[in-house]
């Protein structure tokens, strides 16, 4: 069964890793760009789950699921390609200022403690004893996740990729999509015909994870799902030493202001959330990333010692009037036993918006159970 992956950002990577390890399974992956650019190279990696105010549904079972895995799929990705991947295992530290309800942050520990979670609230003093880098006066305590986590997301990506390719994808970079049919031949002919820039490709199942280049293929199915971009900007600075105690590195965060510590003195700081204001490509607000810098000195004074050695910025994958992510088959395509064809299965991984990193892997087993249901179901 030949499966199409179109998009290897660290969803389509992570998918395509997946499946690999499902048997009789002949996996392509095609992506106009190198592997980890656009959103995913733009990301801070940051995995807020357990700190999220996510507790029940499918995003809470998401968000679970993806921590769970990454404990595992490191060390596995490691070992299978000889790559470092940073993966920050001390936690996550949201600050809490005046004016905000820590009667929500009480309620929040509530709920973990019972779904097994550890989640702790400091006071002002113990946050001044352990991270003695963050003085503001307006930081009243804080919220210490020691189960999330940070990863780079570039090196999770190209992992990935190497982890597939050694497993037998194909991975096909630089390559335009210029055009998909579906067709029903019969019982065992019926799928899709993918028109490329590399020429025609063949497949039983398509699966879309093509961030924001998603809605223009989707359109050529005669199916509209809205996928709009929303601009991030990140930059990274560096100090002649690490702050605070060096043998204790959390992300901290603050108001959607992260800092996160990347080694040897090095920071990631970010990210802005910048909306279109029309149908034209978003133009990156210099004043809006020296905002948030200045929010992170404001957390943190140290930083303003800190030389910028690194600016950045994505665009980020937002479905338009429904939740991120859209994962799952496409709108109008039968499940097994359907009346349409047995090849007209696409299967959408897309629209994560800023959870990208975070929702990868969950995003992947989704996937992977889709398409193994459908081969139980054919046997």
């Amino acid at each position: 069964m030949k499966v199409l992956i179109v998009g290897c950002g660290v969803v389509g990577a992570a998918i395509a890793d997946e499946l690999s390890q499902v048997k009789g399974l002949n996996i392509t992956v095609v992506d106009r760009q190198p592997p980890a650019r656009a959103s995913t190279g733009a990301a801070l990696g940051v995995l807020m789950g357990i700190i999220s105010q996510k507790v029940k549904g499918n995003a809470w079972r998401m968000r679970q699921i993806s921590l769970d895995r990454y404990e595992t799929l490191v060390p596995e990705l490691e070992a299978i390609t000889g790559r470092q991947i940073a993966f920050n295992r001390q936690g996550i530290l949201s600050l809490c200022l005046l004016g905000d309800n820590t009667a929500e942050w009480e309620k929040l520990q509530e709920i973990r403690h019972a779904q097994g979670f550890p989640l702790e609230i400091w006071d002002a003093a113990k946050l001044k004893k352990l991270c003695p880098q963050v003085n503001n006066d307006k930081v009243t305590s804080a919220v210490y996740s020691p189960r999330d986590r940070q990863i780079d997301p570039t090196a999770l990506t190209l992992a990935l990729v190497d982890a597939a390719r050694d497993r037998g994808v194909i991975f096909k970079f630089g390559v335009d999509v210029l055009g998909i049919e579906s067709f029903d031949g019969g019982s065992d002919k019926s799928g899709y015909h993918m028109k490329t820039t590399e020429g025609k490709f063949l497949c039983d199942w398509l699966v879309i994870a093509a961030g924001l280049g998603s809605s223009p293929l989707l359109a050529q199915l005669e199916q509209a799902i809205d996928i709009r971009p929303v601009l991030g900007q990140a930059l990274q600075v560096r100090l002649e030493s690490s702050l605070g105690n060096p043998n204790f590195q959390p992300v901290i965060t603050g108001h959607d202001v992260h800092i996160v510590p990347v080694g040897g003195g090095n920071y990631w700081i970010g990210a802005t959330v910048e909306f279109p204001t029309d149908s034209q490509q978003i133009l990156a607000n210099e004043e809006l990333l020296e905002s948030v810098r200045q929010q992170a000195i404001a957390f943190c004074p140290e930083l303003a010692s800190a030389t910028v050695t690194r600016m950045w910025s994505g665009l980020r994958p937002r479905p338009e009037g429904r939740p991120a992510p859209v994962v799952g088959q496409l709108p109008g395509c039968d499940a097994p036993g359907g009346s349409r064809p047995k090849g007209d299965r696409v299967l959408l991984a897309t629209g994560h918006y800023r959870n990208g990193v975070l929702l990868a892997p969950a995003t992947a087993c989704a996937i992977r159970e889709m398409i193994e249901k459908t081969i139980n179901y054919e046997l």
